[in-house]
């Protein structure tokens, strides 16, 4: 470990204020599904956010406990957690991180996707309808349409009893803005259908998204410091109207109280009552909010690259986990409190697209406005994409030092980046990119995601106890205290109820065994590197940090207890699964 770049290390050059800034791309995170879960739970959203932040809030104890514990390891806590589970079966430790890296790094993909939206509507638009420039197409064009034409026919076939002249006037009207779409706004190469996954879409929302990823990845070249430097401003100019778009409705009166009070259940009948299929979507809610809410303790990725690491890895996560409570308390509530049910299932608001137009209203704001926090929009998302690719590289830089993943990922350039990790993440994401590049595609992606995140937080919650009885003689220079650990340790399993109940409820009820088969993945490709590559031993520096001899694990002090509690955990999922069905 060194502070001078240019010698093959990670270089420590973050205080506890930039592994901050650089876990400030999480806030914005609650615009990745704030309509998709308003869509799904109802006006329960808000109640769900809040709910799920203070979990994500309280687990962040025992993970900031570990990342003390492992001053010399970057990649967050999913590699902190992993050396707890190594005594108790090899395969155990890279499941964890490799659960942890594919959770969180779709956020490149489709952060992408979506700021590739905005700029195809900001660059190419789709006119509207009663825009002047149709008006005028369809008066120098309606002689084309007679009743006879065959969508005029098809239109009044579909629409019964609509006359003549005006199914002519709507197909006219619909030709108009077909032609004068720009023809980028449609562009797609080809797409390719992969059975049991999905369509790989090549189109203009793949390619700006691809260029918005490399542009990225040129700036994480440049080292951590860099990194945070960019996220501190980036932060700053995103995050402060974004908070004042969640006061300001508050402060004006604009908050129609009835939109939070007197809550309907999710997909409620007339009488109101919360019926099996109401709790599936309210779990299911809880389940896809986990994947934003609980991301601040990205904040301790960086243990590696901390100047006093000893100090800084718990105010870093700690001050994360209030920034995102502020934000994840108000934005869903001042969203729904201003726009209601209706305007917060509105189809720009479920695919982020619409967002931007949404904020300039919120603080009634004219057409200047609005374009303001349009580009806003494309900045948060950026803040969030930056944060996603600095993590989630570094947890497959961590994994292949200790390990677990293939060598090559375990080199640094200069700057002390982990440039291999970083082009990894690229290539992985531009396949995701693909089949994310449309509405069906992201919440596929989205749902896929988060069984990997589930599972991570599942495993680390429960390293929090076993590391307490099996690595009771290493340094912790911030110690939670018990009861939380107990307490958090629950909650691994109420994650259980969520995973097995939630994943379903997305449109893709194959979404829980998808993301199951993906997880998998990892053992081929660990098996090959700890036994072929390494000879059945982890490098040294993986036994150094834990205080072990070279080659020697350590005694199995817990027992029995984490086999029960991975036996319980699964038991948990399949019985959730099983039990909790979709309304109709």
């Amino acid at each position: 470990m060194t502070t001078e770049q240019g010698s093959g290390q990670m270089v420590r050059a973050l205080s506890w204020k930039g592994a901050f800034w650089v876990a400030a791309g999480v806030p914005p995170l609650v615009l990745f599904s704030i309509g998709g879960i308003a869509g799904t739970v109802g006006q329960y959203a808000f109640v769900v956010w809040m709910l799920s932040m203070i979990m994500g809030f309280s687990q962040s104890f025992t993970y900031a406990e570990m990342a003390g514990m492992f001053g010399n390891k970057s990649g967050g806590t999913s590699v902190y957690g992993a050396t707890a589970w190594l005594r108790y079966g090899k395969l155990i430790a890279p499941l964890s991180v490799w659960c942890n890296w594919f959770a969180w790094s779709p956020v490149l993909s489709l952060g992408c996707a979506i700021a590739a939206g905005y700029i195809l509507n900001a660059l190419f638009p789709i006119p509207l309808a009663e825009s002047q420039q149709v008006l005028d197409w369809v008066a120098a064009n309606i002689g084309q349409f007679t009743a006879e034409s065959e969508a005029v026919v098809a239109y009044m076939a579909e629409n019964a009893g609509v006359s003549a002249q005006d199914a002519i006037a709507a197909v006219a009207s619909a030709a108009g803005v077909e032609a004068l779409t720009p023809w980028f706004r449609t562009y797609e190469a080809f797409a390719l259908t992969i059975p049991g996954l999905g369509t790989l879409h090549f189109n203009s929302t793949f390619i700006i998204g691809v260029v918005l990823m490399l542009i990225i990845l040129m700036i994480q070249e440049r080292g951590v410091a860099q990194t945070a430097n960019a996220q501190k401003w980036l932060a700053i100019i995103v995050l402060v109207p974004l908070l004042l778009v969640g006061l300001v409705p508050i402060f004006t009166g604009s908050i129609d109280w009835m939109n939070v009070t007197n809550l309907m259940p999710p997909a409620a009948s007339e009488s109101g009552d919360w019926t099996l299929g109401g709790w599936t979507l309210f779990l299911g809610g809880m389940y896809i909010a986990a994947w934003s809410t609980y991301g601040f303790e990205t904040a301790v990725c960086y243990t590696r690259e901390l100047k006093d690491p000893k100090r800084d890895t718990f105010r870093a996560i700690f001050y994360s986990g209030l920034l995102c409570t502020i934000f994840f308390f108000l934005i869903p509530f001042s969203f729904q409190g201003y726009l209601g049910q209706d305007g917060m299932t509105a189809a720009g608001v479920v695919d982020g697209t619409g967002v931007g137009e949404v904020l300039g209203t919120m603080i009634g704001g004219g057409p200047v406005v609005t374009q303001i926090f349009v580009i806003l929009m494309i900045m948060a998302l950026f803040l969030a994409i930056m944060t996603a690719m600095a993590g989630s590289s570094r947890t497959l830089y961590q994994g292949s030092r200790d390990g677990w993943l293939p060598k090559f990922l375990g080199s640094v350039n200069k700057h002390g980046a982990p440039r291999n990790a970083m082009w990894t993440d690229v290539a992985f994401n531009v396949f995701l990119l693909a089949l994310a590049s449309d509405a069906g595609g992201y919440f596929y992606v989205l749902a896929i995601s988060n069984v990997g995140y589930i599972l991570f937080n599942f495993l680390n919650l429960n390293a929090g106890w076993i590391h307490r009885i099996d690595s009771a003689h290493m340094d912790r220079p911030w110690k939670a205290p018990t009861w939380l650990i107990g307490f958090n340790t629950c909650l691994a399993f109420v994650n259980a109820l969520f995973l097995g109940a939630g994943a379903k409820v997305w449109g893709y009820e194959n979404a829980l065994w998808s993301g199951l088969i993906f997880a998998s993945f990892i053992f081929p490709v660990f098996w090959y590197r700890h036994y072929i590559v390494d000879g059945g031993k982890f490098p040294k520096e993986a036994y150094d940090d834990l205080s072990l001899p070279y080659g020697e694990l350590g005694a199995r002090k817990a027992g029995i207890k984490p086999y029960l509690a991975l036996g319980l955990g699964a038991a948990v999922v399949l019985w959730s699964n099983w039990f909790f069905v979709l309304p109709g």
